[in-house]
């Protein structure tokens, strides 16, 4: 794309004021840089996967709030993780994660472990275990 061809439309980059770093080929043909305060389309993405994002966060929540998932699950998704990175993140096996994610099981956890999982959540081990989907 050409420099003057760099997006420039508003969107929450702006908003924010910022602006994105793009490559793009000036009058000599040669690449260089140019900052562009968004992209429609781009935006356009970016709100639908937020959206989504956000419900799997309020499905989590709702979901230990009845009883049907540990809190493991709700950090989780607001930490926009998944079982494998939770593995890697808190040195437990993949497997035992999701048998954590059962609230039975979870209460069973020893501070240890669950230690291991506030330390990969970023969060505090009382928080971790005191959390009731509220």
């Amino acid at each position: 794309m050409k420099k003057s061809e760099v997006p420039q439309d508003k969107g929450s980059v702006s908003e924010k004021g910022s602006r994105e770093l793009y490559y793009a080929l000036d009058e000599n043909g040669e690449y260089t840089t140019e900052l562009s305060t968004g992209w429609e389309p781009k935006q356009i993405v970016q709100n639908h996967t937020l959206s989504e994002l956000q419900e799997r966060i309020n499905q989590a929540q709702q979901d230990v709030k009845n009883g049907l998932a540990s809190p493991i699950v709700y950090f989780m998704e607001l930490k926009r993780m998944d079982w494998q990175i939770v593995a890697d993140y808190s040195g437990i096996w993949k497997w035992r994660v999701k048998r954590h994610a059962n609230p039975s099981r979870f209460q069973k956890l020893s501070d240890k472990t669950l230690s291991k999982y506030a330390e990969a959540f970023e969060i505090s081990l009382e928080e971790l275990k005191n959390y009731k989907g509220d």
